[in-house]
């Protein structure tokens, strides 16, 4: 028996990386899944192999997580052909584009705020309704290490993850009552398509790694795990944490 044997998790930005990672896991530990993203392509082919291993298991839907439509629809056509959503992963984020404050737009702002942070906010208004007349339910943001530390840069990107952590506290103090729980996971670098751009240059990519005291940079499947944990059952009495996975490169000196 798998650690999530009868529940249904909906897991965003599943095409690649951790959302990926985090839905064949899930699968794999006894979950249905709902997957959704922009990358229609490599979604489909997420949904494939997972289908393809585990069973019919996986649905696949195209989502912008800022369109509240969309969540409106998908989690309807999840409870209609799962029966119940009972894990929440609000995966789905994009960096923006790395420019300094003086140059910042209002439009820039607001597309790594809306999908960062908003996606979020939607995500939680829609499924939980599901969750409660379920009784329970377990909702993962996934935030960065850039939401509690900052990062030069990429303003608005901390910002939105600064926004999900105290976004995660506030549901869980909100939701506790109704047994629903939400907590927050914050990797520093994780090798994903999002920090391809650092990652396929060595030296920048070994400059990195000097900074992390395990002496390596996280893979997808660390994140997945963490996820797994808190959506499981055996996390029944943490709410409102924030799990950081970076290799200790946030330990102080």
């Amino acid at each position: 028996m798998g650690r999530l044997t009868g529940k249904v998790a909906l897991i965003t930005g599943a095409a690649s990386g951790q959302g990926a990672m985090e839905a064949w896991l899930f699968a794999k530990e006894g979950a249905k899944v709902v997957t959704t993203d922009l990358q229609l392509e490599l979604l489909t082919t997420v949904v494939s192999e997972i289908n393809s291993e585990f069973g019919n298991v996986a649905i696949g839907f195209p989502h912008n997580v800022a369109e509240e439509n969309d969540w409106s629809n998908i989690v309807q056509q999840a409870v209609e052909k799962f029966g119940t959503i009972d894990i929440l992963i609000n995966n789905a984020g994009i960096t923006g584009k790395p420019l300094a404050l003086e140059d910042f737009n209002i439009d820039e702002w607001n597309k790594v705020m809306n999908v960062n942070a908003l996606g979020n906010v939607l995500g939680i208004k829609h499924v939980v309704p599901v969750m409660k007349k379920a009784g329970k339910g377990s909702i993962v943001n996934i935030s960065s290490l850039a939401g509690i530390n900052g990062l030069g840069g990429i303003g608005a990107y901390a910002a939105s993850k600064g926004a999900t952590r105290t976004l995660t506290k506030g549901a869980a103090r909100d939701l506790g009552p109704d047994h629903i729980r939400v907590n927050s996971i914050h990797p520093g670098y994780i090798e994903t398509p999002m920090i391809s751009n650092f990652t396929s240059n060595e030296e920048i990519k070994n400059q990195i790694t000097l900074g992390i005291p395990l002496g390596y940079i996280g893979k997808p499947e660390d994140v997945a795990h963490a996820a797994l944990f808190l959506a499981s059952d055996e996390a029944r009495f943490i709410t409102g944490e924030e799990l950081i996975i970076d290799g200790g490169q946030s330990i102080k000196e």
